[in-house]
């Protein structure tokens, strides 16, 4: 997660509230997806928990979890999750070798500023297993700006992102966009990759 001061602000002040409004999360087909096409008993790490909804769903499907957020309070919601462990870390405090046999980066690389983009896919390109899946979705769009909550958005397009995907050495296989309402209330456009390490 990132560490931009005022986006975890936010987040370790709305936890219970955004809790309450990711409570339908698990039913995505995109997560569905993403749980099927993986073993039973594989590991996996979910980048930018939140309150661990997705994470705890992961694990009741037979996944291994390990879940990490760099707010506290979303840390501290999640790690009452059976067979979920939770962790507080950054972008920057992913690190290793060959560790995952998935990665779900769901609306969390958008809170990473431009620039880091590149650095922290090769890090998670390097923690996930060779022929391990990818999920991230991301906002769609161009440059960058705070929602009015406060919270720091970087945008990309389809293009952008399937370019930084492949330049980290994953390959994409499909995609997938939408448009939704988030916790600010905003509606924002989304696009979704799924790829192999």
């Amino acid at each position: 997660m990132t560490r931009d001061p005022e986006t975890l602000r936010v987040y370790d002040e709305m936890a219970g509230k955004y809790a309450a409004v990711t409570a339908d999360v698990a039913s995505d087909p995109l997560l569905a997806s993403f749980i099927d096409a993986l073993p039973r008993g594989a590991h996996v790490l979910d980048l930018g928990c939140g309150p661990g909804i997705i994470a705890a769903h992961m694990a009741r499907s037979g996944l291994r979890v390990t879940a990490t957020d760099a707010s506290r309070e979303m840390i501290a919601l999640a790690v009452g999750s059976p067979g979920v462990t939770a962790r507080l870390a950054t972008f920057d405090e992913i690190t290793g070798e060959d560790i995952f046999d998935g990665i779900w980066a769901n609306f969390s690389l958008l809170h990473a500023p431009r620039a880091d983009m590149p650095r922290h896919l090769a890090a998670l390109h390097a923690v996930l297993k060779p022929g391990g899946l990818f999920h991230i979705a991301l906002k769609s769009g161009t440059d960058a700006h705070r929602d009015s909550l406060g919270r720091l958005y970087t945008y990309y397009t389809a293009d952008e992102l399937d370019t930084l995907l492949r330049a980290a050495g994953f390959t994409p296989f499909s995609s997938a966009t939408g448009r939704d309402t988030g916790l600010s209330g905003e509606m924002a456009d989304w696009i979704a990759i799924a790829a192999h390490g």
